[in-house]
């Protein structure tokens, strides 16, 4: 099966991600999210990134224009009809994950894959409200999806053989590394950079060192592209906040419990870059000095 339309569900920092990755190695897409404002602004976002990417020789104004053309936004859950693949990309509430997956499954092709992009969330529970849960997969992708090799193709307990060799092989024309994940709370990466967040809070809340030397420690010292704080504050400290509190709930730890201080940034609308202030500040995606 070759995939050449995909929809993508969500149009948020992830999900335009994924659709800029798809544009970009010639796959259409269908970007849809629930209202015109946040597709207007994903369509700001795309335009900025790119324009980025051309100051740094990156691409060229030609390939913008290619990239481009290959996304299509709308609200219409009805274009996804005739994608061989759709990407959903909400926010980490099942209840809404599992009426999307609900609605689309009337909507799509019978042998249209699904997949989901969560981190925490069961992908046996989002399957069961399809007619196809051997045709149901996690594709987890990280941030920032253009720049990171890495994918979590998570299998839920009836995902078929064919559903997974269909997607690995699907990853890896993205120039993608795909690693075969069994669900679990957190798969792989999120189970293990929950804690480390969580630490990394605890030290500047114990005034051990200031945010910007923790995060300086990690990127110098490990060789990360992000300190844990500003990686939170890119996968939105509001999500950050809902995956702790899933993992908690559902493994029982302690190193899951979400700080007292998140708690705190999240109620003051402090989200990270999306909002410009989190751990740090942030203006057109770029940290503030």
């Amino acid at each position: 099966m070759t995939i050449r339309k995909v929809g993508v569900i969500g149009a948020g920092v992830m999900g335009l991600g994924i659709a800029q990755m798809l544009a970009e190695h010639g796959i259409d897409v269908n970007l849809i999210d629930k209202e015109e404002t946040l597709l207007e602004k994903a369509k700001e976002n795309l335009n900025h990134s790119l324009n980025k990417a051309i100051e740094k020789w990156g691409i060229t104004e030609s390939e913008k224009k290619v990239i481009l053309s290959k996304i299509t936004y709308s609200v219409k859950k009805e274009l996804l009809k005739d994608v061989e693949l759709v990407i959903e990309s909400v926010d980490e509430i099942l209840e809404l994950k599992k009426a999307i997956f609900k609605e689309i499954d009337q909507i799509c092709n019978p042998n249209a894959i699904f997949a989901t992009n969560t981190s925490t969330l069961s992908v046996t529970e989002l399957a069961s409200v399809t007619s196809r849960p051997e045709k149901f997969i996690g594709l987890n992708f990280t941030y920032p999806v253009v720049k990171r090799e890495l994918v979590q193709i998570v299998r839920g307990l009836k995902t078929s053989d064919e559903t997974f060799a269909i997607s690995k092989t699907f990853v890896e024309q993205m120039n993608k590394t795909g690693i075969q994940v069994f669900e679990a709370p957190g798969y792989v990466t999120v189970r293990l950079m929950m804690p480390l967040i969580t630490e990394a809070i605890n030290i500047v809340m114990e005034g051990v060192a200031s945010e910007d030397d923790v995060d300086t420690a990690m990127k110098l010292g490990f060789d990360f592209p992000y300190g844990p704080l500003e990686m939170a504050d890119r996968m939105g400290l509001d999500a950050v906040l809902r995956v702790m509190e899933a993992m908690y709930k559902e493994y029982g730890e302690v190193k899951y419990r979400p700080s007292s201080f998140l708690k705190k940034l999240v109620r003051a609308g402090h989200l990270g870059e999306k909002t410009g202030q989190g751990f740090f500040k942030y203006e057109n995606g770029e940290r503030v000095k």
